[in-house]
């Protein structure tokens, strides 16, 4: 199963940044869920770990929602990454099997250390990119315009 917990956590705070940029004052769970086109409750919890490592701040009540905690310029992809994958591995190597050959004694090890130089990798391009690069990119992507219905809470 692919996870996608970080491109819909990037999503989120993709519309959030807009939502920043258009002075909107929250963003509710129920309209990223539109936007996202899935269940609010799932949005809250995908919110969870953006909320506890301060890149998205929580109003609580009737007019409550979310907003960026800090400008788009200081949220790096790197950051979003390791707050929504935190130590899971990208991939997991099969069970071990019986120990019986070259392969099967080492493929573990072999296997462990071709995922941790793939996460470096990952990280080591997610450094230096920030939300609002990603917001310039998808404005290159889309000819500099934003489709009226991008906003957060239109559609």
């Amino acid at each position: 199963m692919l996870d996608v917990r970080f491109s819909s956590a990037l999503k989120v705070l993709l519309f959030l940044a807009v939502a920043a940029e258009t002075d909107s004052p929250v963003v509710s769970s129920a309209q990223l869920a539109e936007q996202l086109d899935a269940n609010p409750s799932l949005v809250r919890k995908l919110l969870v770990p953006l909320v506890r490592e301060g890149l998205v701040t929580s109003v609580k009540g009737r007019a409550g929602g979310t907003r960026l905690a800090r400008p788009a310029e200081d949220v790096t992809l790197a950051e979003v990454y390791r707050c929504v994958v935190g130590d899971k591995p990208l991939w997991a190597c099969r069970p071990e099997s019986q120990h019986v050959c070259l392969v099967t004694a080492h493929m573990n090890d072999y296997f462990t250390r071709l995922t941790e130089q793939a996460e470096q990798a990952v990280l080591g391009a997610f450094t230096d990119q920030t939300l609002a690069d990603g917001l310039r990119e998808l404005r290159r992507l889309e000819g500099n315009t934003v489709q009226e219905g991008c906003a957060p809470g239109s559609r």
